[in-house]
């Protein structure tokens, strides 16, 4: 396993020529490419392959999708260092971080921190997602309140939550 350290800019590079490479075949297979990370954990890298799909994924597509994009890899070698691939669902808690993601999830229950504090001393808020706009602002509509939007710039994250992960 390759000893020099990657930056994020690195990470975020090779994760991008990875989904660039893959999202036809995964697409061709009938799911949704979520997402594409390139993590360390301890001494470990870890391509993760995130999908998604309307119905409920199981296994044995996760392991259809990973049997199908492996060959690709492997020939063309974008990763120079040693690596465990992993595909599976982004899950109910998955972050939002794409414009496509807004899309899909608007009218869902979502979680948001803010970096820092807003105007109103808040730095978190949760409600049903109305979506992204084209200036990168988001808007949440809270159980209790009026409609809340924020710059997704400001956000730590925006997360999808169930009922017990909403606070006002």
């Amino acid at each position: 396993m390759a000893k020099a350290k990657q930056g994020r800019a690195a990470q975020s590079g090779a994760a991008k020529t990875v989904e660039t490479l893959i999202r036809p075949t995964v697409e061709g297979l009938g799911v949704r490419l979520w997402d594409v990370r390139f993590e360390k954990e301890g001494p470990d890298w870890f391509l993760r392959v995130l999908i998604d799909r309307d119905t409920p994924l199981d296994t044995d597509t996760c392991e259809a999708v990973s049997r199908a994009i492996d060959p690709l890899l492997d020939e063309a070698d974008p990763i120079e260092q040693s690596y465990y691939l992993e595909v599976g669902s982004p899950g109910l808690g998955r972050r939002l971080t794409r414009p496509e993601h807004f899309a899909a999830m608007a009218g869902q229950k979502c979680a948001a921190r803010l970096i820092r504090p807003d105007e109103q001393g808040r730095r978190e808020y949760a409600g049903t997602l109305r979506g992204l706009d084209e200036n990168g602002n988001v808007t949440l509509c809270p159980v209790d309140g009026p409609p809340v939007t924020f710059a997704l710039k400001s956000a730590g994250y925006v997360k999808l939550c169930d009922d017990e992960d909403l606070f006002t």
